[in-house]
């Protein structure tokens, strides 16, 4: 039976292929290598967004990727393009996000030429190798499909993360005679399970265990897995604990999920715990591995089980008991069905870890200093995420800013996106614009940030106003690199000269967020925070509240700052 075909050119190929994932959304700058894949995607009712900086397109990949738990795309022009996106390729790689960057190239009788002086010209592959999964050329038109296929299927399985596929002139208009697209599971591993036998052990030690924990990572939100999460927490009746990358909070799940190191609830059921069901986490360097600082004491009486897609990973940072290797969108249903027979009483324990947990948030509340002008950092975290709408999408981003918010945050978000395991400052206004145009523009934005952090990529508040997302952008501003300040102080003393880690004083980021069309308000006092919160949503416009805050105080007080610093205790863990 003969296979229907038609003829298409190579960029609408790729457009087919990307649409066979459920892939409607391209971020970047268009060049005349892209022209006619942007053009043709807009027409075919794709979100075509076009920042100011390629880094920020590949960031506003990243965030869509996270909030769709589907790959996403983001491309660089030739030379300075792919330059410019190397940063959010890194970010991408240590993040685990499953991007396909695309990068435009010179044709390649450019490349082979022995020439001197070649215009916006380098090999670009081999820079940018070491940071994906998987880089190839589409040299010929036939290569399309294995290559864009390979680049999903590399950007997915076992540990996710970025791929790069090259682009080069010669190709964009060559013609495929094709058959329609395949679906994702004709080419690739769809929705792996655990074994059985593996699934009714695990089952069989959460039934015995008296203290169970669930320790839930970055990766269960990502996967959008949170309903399965939920009904799994509900059958074992336990507490859920949070990695620093697993801060968003599951619908049903708010109050018995405690930060790890964070809460003191937190503490208390790790130590006490018989058995942790780690979701979506690589027991890294911020849960101390699973096996150092808070889990020392009673780790001899204690089972782990690890639900990972990458059989590589089993066993690498700590021992498992049981692993339960696959998707854990499968493989948390799996465990669900197998303990449905068998649920669990309710713990008395987990009722008074819960009041302690609100009682500890609320005692927080009180004690950030208020009345002060400029504001102290915890009491901006605490009027600002009082503020913060229920169904909203929060985004982080800053040094001294996102370590006051873990401390202090009053709310309890469904999605929170923040650049956890690199670091990147400068993530969250992209990351706050790639949120939204994944949420169709619906739920309100909240982006808590520093004032240097914001400035990496400032130009995107035009992308948010051109977008007309609601975004409020609120930004602590004490003129400084506010934990580079900390750092010189710890080193050298309080009287010490600090080296290049202040600015001008004169910058009003209300009044440069007025000039690219968004609402702006300045605040100094801890009252007036919520109350411009409210008329930043109101005004119909992305907002951004310049909150003066103390700089004394946002480089010396740091809260939580030596169980921070555990993360990097070199040779301690």
């Amino acid at each position: 039976m003969s296979v229907e075909t038609t003829t298409v050119k190579v960029y609408e190929r790729i457009l087919d292929l990307f649409e066979a994932e459920g892939i409607n959304t391209l971020f970047g700058i268009p060049d005349p290598n892209f022209v006619h894949l942007f053009h043709l995607a807009e027409e075919r009712g794709w979100t075509v967004v076009a920042p100011h900086h390629e880094e920020s397109a590949g960031f506003m990949a990243e965030a869509v990727s996270r909030m769709t738990g589907k790959p996403a795309v983001a491309i660089g022009t030739l030379g300075p393009g792919i330059a410019n996106l190397v940063g959010a390729i890194m970010c991408a790689k240590v993040e685990n996000s499953p991007v396909i960057f695309l990068g435009g190239q010179r044709a390649r009788i450019t490349e082979q030429r022995v020439r001197r002086g070649r215009i916006q010209f380098v090999q670009q592959s081999g820079l940018v190798e070491p940071s994906v999964k998987y880089s190839a050329s589409i040299e010929y038109a036939d290569q399309t499909d294995e290559i864009i296929r390979e680049g999903i299927r590399k950007a997915l399985s076992g540990t996710p993360g970025p791929v790069y596929i090259e682009y080069p002139s010669q190709v964009i208009q060559e013609e495929l005679e094709v058959p329609a697209a395949l679906a994702p599971a004709a080419y690739r591993l769809v929705g792996q399970s655990a074994g059985q036998d593996k699934i009714e052990e695990a089952a069989a030690l959460i039934r015995a265990a008296e203290h169970p924990i669930l320790l839930v990572g970055h990766g269960v939100h990502t996967a959008r897995a949170g309903e399965s999460v939920r009904a799994l927490a509900e059958a074992m009746a336990c507490p859920v604990i949070q990695t620093s990358g697993g801060t968003s909070y599951i619908a049903g799940l708010e109050d018995r999920t405690f930060p790890y190191g964070f809460s003191a609830a937190a503490i208390e059921a790790v130590v006490g715990s018989d058995l942790c069901l780690a979701i979506g986490t690589e027991l890294g360097e911020p849960v101390h591995y699973g096996r150092g600082r808070h889990w020392i004491e009673n780790a001899s009486n204690r089972k782990w089980l690890l639900v990972e897609q990458d059989p590589a990973a089993i066993g690498v940072n700590r021992p498992i008991d049981v692993p339960l290797v696959g998707d854990l969108r499968v493989v948390v249903p799996q465990l669900v069905d197998a303990l449905r027979d068998t649920p669990r009483a309710r713990p008395a324990q987990l009722d008074t870890w819960i009041d302690q947990d609100a009682a500890q948030l609320a005692r927080l509340a009180e004690q950030a200093p208020s009345g002060l002008s400029p504001v102290h950092p915890a009491r901006l975290i605490v009027e600002a995420t009082k503020a913060f709408p229920a169904d909203g999408i929060m985004v982080r981003d800053g040094g001294a800013t996102t370590i006051f918010g873990w401390t202090y945050s009053q709310a309890k978000p469904h999605d929170v996106i923040w650049n956890q395991n690199f670091g990147h400052l400068g993530t969250g206004l992209p990351y706050a614009v790639g949120a939204g145009v994944a949420d169709g523009g619906k739920r309100p934005l909240m982006l808590i940030t520093g004032d240097s952090s914001l400035q990496f990529h400032i130009a995107e508040l035009e992308t948010a106003a051109r977008l007309n997302l609601p975004l409020v952008v609120v930004v602590a501003v004490d003129y400084a690199w506010g934990l580079e300040v900390g750092v010189y102080k710890r080193t050298y003393g309080h009287d010490s000269l600090e080296t290049g880690v202040h600015w001008s004083k004169n910058t009003r980021l209300d009044k440069v967020a007025e000039g690219f069309g968004c609402y702006g308000e300045f605040v100094d006092r801890d009252e007036d925070i919520a109350p411009a919160i409210k008329r930043a949503y109101g005004s119909g416009k992305p907002g951004v509240i310049h909150v003066a805050v103390d700089p004394k105080a946002n480089s010396e007080e740091m809260p939580s700052y030596d169980e921070f610093r555990t993360w990097y205790a070199e040779g301690m863990q």
